[in-house]
């Protein structure tokens, strides 16, 4: 490992300061994944901000009913909470289909969000990548392909976000909180994430030196259903081929309200507006989720080698909208 200097933060405002100031300075919180990139030497910083022993690692019902959730509050820590048990079910089941117990006892909500793709060819120092080395080009064009974008993908890069929590989070309309040295801004959890274009390298929107303070969520849709379910090569420890973060709400026989995003799809969890749209209004029944899920997918572009995703996504969204119509009944 390339040697780095390490500090701990006392403060939000000093840690800012201090990334700001150092482009090759970065921060550190669980470390799950920028530690194992360091050892992989994906990852060269400077220096490293210690922001764990921030106070951030509450989690606070907001005066409307929502919830506000510390950056460094842990996957555990937050699958396991009463009010996200109760209010926000596929929050809960999102975080516990993610890695291991031993990672989620340690990893955070922040680097959660801001962890990168499980590419291969990004985490092989031996072959040519875009996100990693802009401008070397995509191994996984004409190569290895199975676990690569078939939505929004781009010439450059075809890899796709590892995140679970992050794609209930995009269903349940989350807003990031950010702090930089001019202040707090919130950015929608929906507008946080990049899709690749000409700069895969950069995941989000952030800048350099900004630090999450926190997600908020907005309060619970009174008489919702959801439902998170991940499709993978094996039954723990495993990132998604294919994930459905869905919820909806069923009035008189029609759907009033649906929120949908898929993981293992795309560059960012993908908010899946066209399905939602689809739905908004329908009738609760098979022929409209397979055409939701087929209006979704309508301008899919798979690979040699990941083709299977699409007939996989159009299964397992029709199969989670259906088992919420089964709830509801």
């Amino acid at each position: 490992m390339i040697p780095f200097d390490y500090e701990r933060a006392t403060d939000v405002d000093g840690a800012v300061a201090t990334v700001t100031a150092d482009p090759d300075a970065r921060f550190l919180a669980g470390g799950t994944n920028l530690v194992d990139h360091m050892k992989l030497g994906v990852a060269q910083p400077g220096r490293l901000v210690d922001v764990s022993a921030l106070p951030l690692g509450d989690v606070d019902e907001l005066p409307d009913g929502g919830l506000r959730i510390g950056a460094t509050v842990r996957n555990s820590d937050l699958a396991a909470h009463e009010l996200v048990r109760s209010r926000y079910p596929m929050l809960s089941r999102a975080l516990l289909s993610g890695a291991s117990g031993q990672l989620r006892n340690l990893a955070t909500t922040a680097g959660n969000l801001l962890q990168r793709t499980r590419c291969v060819y990004f985490q092989d120092m031996t072959t040519p990548c875009n996100k990693r080395a802009p401008g070397t080009g995509c191994s996984a064009l004409g190569g290895y392909a199975r676990y690569s974008a078939i939505l929004g993908a781009s010439e450059h890069c075809v890899a796709v976000h590892p995140s679970d929590m992050a794609v209930a989070m995009t269903a349940l309309d989350a807003v990031v909180v950010v702090r930089s040295v001019d202040g707090n801004r919130r950015i929608p959890l929906a507008e946080f994430y990049r899709l690749p274009g000409d700069s895969p390298d950069r995941d989000t929107e952030l800048t350099h030196g900004e630090l999450v303070t926190a997600v908020e969520l907005p309060p619970p849709v009174a008489a919702s259903r959801s439902a998170y379910r991940k499709v993978r090569d094996r039954a723990s420890f495993a990132f998604a081929l294919v994930s459905v973060a869905a919820e909806l709400t069923i009035e008189n026989d029609r759907i009033s309200s649906a929120r949908i995003a898929l993981g293992g799809v795309a560059h960012r969890p993908w908010r899946a507006e066209r399905a939602e749209e689809m739905l908004n209004g329908s009738a609760p029944t098979e022929q409209t989720f397979a055409a939701a899920a087929d209006a979704e997918l309508s301008a899919v572009s798979p690979l040699p080698g990941n083709e299977f995703k699409v007939t996989l996504t159009r299964r397992v969204l029709s199969a989670t909208l259906r088992s919420l119509t089964e709830e509801a009944r």
